[in-house]
């Protein structure tokens, strides 16, 4: 019988993660074929592939948007893919990797393929991003939850120095979103580079925090020393006595100076001026064109429900976070909650419109949707992708402009309903559970008219 094995990453292994993996074993059960899937969650590595995995599998299955160490895979024929394949149609990517032929190189022999792998492999900009976004996550996550609890105490109670509500924000706030943004650009680098980008990529990161360049700067530092440490590593060439000394002595050194001066004469300012105006102009929206940001920010969530696009909405207002804009993540939040909740109250609301399986399935996508795991709409969204997109679409969009319109903020990134809790953690609280609420309804009713009827029951 030939063994495969997978591998799955979600930029916040949160939800994909899981997904991806639980289908492919289901598939493979059905299929009668040996798998082994290793994830890379938010808790981290599970079910480590070992070396002894990966010489006796006949292929391997790479469905992530990060890094996966792909170069321990050398000699190994390798399917590719992207994490929403291996939930829609696990069992064709499957038959993918079944079909590959095995590889005539010895699995030992890794370092010159190694090489080949990472140049056809590791040049997407996406993944590269998406690597720093889901290593920066938990800090995010962490300190916007931490400052959140300091205001329990009274939205200003961290002035009073010696409380417990500042300490509260000196962990979340003077720590925990301080190093945001140099984990951001150090594990950017991370993935363009390996090892040796992490100095150059963090100490790039930090500078972009001083120098005021925000999120922005912190994204161009981790890409600039991710490819000033991976040309290093690729043209200087040493003795083999020295070589040890270009990842530990050479690329750092020169890597980090090269970083820090450009960051310091060159993007520091440009990029301290871009991130001022944006902050300058989100600050000063009026109600209509804060209603369409808001309303641009929540079709996104929902139009690949945890893709490359709900991602980079998400991104964009996670790092408004560290600049003290709290209105786009109130607005992500919310379009994100609402997907998997409006499909819940339609089968709820239209049961006829769903078979019995949907309807079981349409109450844990209500509990992914108080959680704020859009992931929750997806095996709608593939069952019938032409009808229930639009309509989540639709429902996201009027969530997040009312969210915005009405001036919400939310000031931790992640909880869904239970950060609503938090005293004083949303600002304009009612109002933005009547978003979430409104958002749920249209889509509940959307999906209620545009879909055809199932069941008799």
């Amino acid at each position: 019988m030939k063994k495969i094995l997978a591998v799955t990453a979600c930029p916040t292994g949160i939800a994909h993660t899981y997904m991806a993996a639980e289908a492919l074993l289901q598939a493979a059960k059905e299929k009668d074929v040996e798998i082994k899937v290793e994830t890379r969650g938010a808790v981290g590595i599970e079910n480590e592939l070992t070396s002894e995995d990966i010489s006796a599998a006949h292929a391997i299955i790479v469905a992530a948007a990060t890094d996966v160490e792909e170069s321990r895979f050398a000699g190994k024929p390798v399917v590719k893919v992207a994490i929403g394949e291996a939930i829609k149609d696990p069992k064709s990517v499957i038959d993918q990797a079944l079909a590959r032929k095995p590889s005539n190189q010895n699995f030992v022999d890794q370092e010159a393929q190694s090489k080949e792998t990472k140049k056809t492999q590791m040049t997407g900009p996406y993944k590269h991003l998406m690597t720093g976004v889901s290593y920066m996550l938990p800090l995010v996550v962490a300190g916007g939850l931490l400052i959140a609890v300091s205001f329990i105490f009274g939205i200003e109670a961290f002035k009073q120095q010696g409380t417990l509500a500042a300490a509260l924000m000196d962990i979340g706030g003077g720590a925990a979103f301080a190093l945001m943004v140099p984990i951001l650009a150090g594990f950017i680098a991370f993935s363009i580079a390996e090892k040796p980008g992490l100095a150059p990529g963090l100490i790039g990161g930090m500078l972009a925090t001083k120098v005021g360049a925000g999120f922005l700067g912190g994204i161009i530092a981790g890409f600039l020393a991710g490819y000033v440490a991976k040309w290093m590593k690729e043209n200087i060439n040493l003795p083999k006595n020295f070589a040890g000394l270009v990842p530990i002595l050479i690329i750092p050194f020169f890597g980090s100076a090269i970083v820090g001066l450009l960051m310091i004469y060159v993007i520091g300012s440009p990029m301290k001026a871009v991130m001022d105006g944006l902050s300058g102009w989100l600050t000063n929206l009026g109600t209509g064109n804060a209603s369409l940001l808001g309303l641009l920010l929540g079709a996104m969530m929902a139009f690949d429900m945890g893709g490359p696009v709900n991602k980079a909405a998400y991104t964009f207002a996670v790092g408004l976070l560290g600049s003290g804009l709290y209105g786009p993540i109130a607005a992500v939040m919310a379009a994100g909650m609402t997907p998997p909740l409006g499909l819940w109250l339609a089968t709820v609301l239209a049961p006829k419109k769903f078979s019995v399986e949907e309807r079981e399935a349409g109450k844990a996508a209500g509990v992914l949707g108080i959680s704020f795991i859009t992931e929750g709409a997806i095996p709608f969204a593939a069952a019938d992708p032409f009808r229930i997109i639009p309509s989540i679409m639709a429902g996201s969009a009027v969530a997040g402009a009312l969210s915005m319109a009405l001036g919400a903020t939310l000031r931790a990134p992640h909880g869904g309903i239970f950060v609503l809790l938090i005293p004083n953690a949303v600002g304009n609280l009612a109002m933005y559970v009547l978003s979430i609420l409104a958002g749920t309804v249209v889509t509940a009713l959307l999906i209620s008219i545009v879909k055809k009827n199932k069941t008799s029951v």
